[in-house]
């Protein structure tokens, strides 16, 4: 897809990486808004077209250095998964016996990784993975609590 000289359908791409990146990301951080989390709207966002670009990035040098160097192309996400804990771990607060964020952390480490999908490509992947965390995130929390023993 990416050639030296970029064409304008090239760049169409890229964009279009890059809108549904910002969409599914919104669509995520928009439940954390609305519940009133600490990384909300912007943030999810800013994770998943960060970590898109990422995966546009290392498609780009691999196929720039294809031949010249012996490359692997998912290096560079891969760093966005470990690197992603520690803006989690900024969300995760101990409040006397209870521990809160640990759910925003998981959410902005899964909208990293729709960002890595929706980077390289795999459109069906990142939009499948989005219904199911928002589904997870709204529809699930009628069930939390019901299911606990003491």
């Amino acid at each position: 897809m990416f050639a030296l000289t970029h064409n304008f359908y090239d760049f169409l791409v890229i964009a279009l990486r890059l809108v549904l990146a910002c969409a599914l990301g919104g669509i995520v951080g928009f439940e954390r808004e609305y519940k009133h989390r600490p990384a909300g709207f912007r943030t999810h966002i800013l994770v998943c077209v960060g970590s898109a670009l990422v995966m546009i990035t290392s498609e780009f040098i691999f196929r720039k250095y294809s031949g010249q160097v012996n490359m692997d192309p998912a290096r560079l996400g891969a760093q966005v998964i470990s690197g992603i804990g520690f803006l989690g771990a900024g969300t995760i607060i101990r409040e006397g016996a209870s521990i809160k964020g640990l759910t925003t952390a998981a959410s902005l480490w899964a909208v990293a990784c729709v960002g890595i999908a929706a980077g390289i490509g795999f459109y069906e992947g990142a939009i499948a993975a989005t219904i199911l965390i928002f589904t997870a995130l709204r529809v699930l929390k009628r069930f939390e609590g019901r299911f606990k023993t003491d």
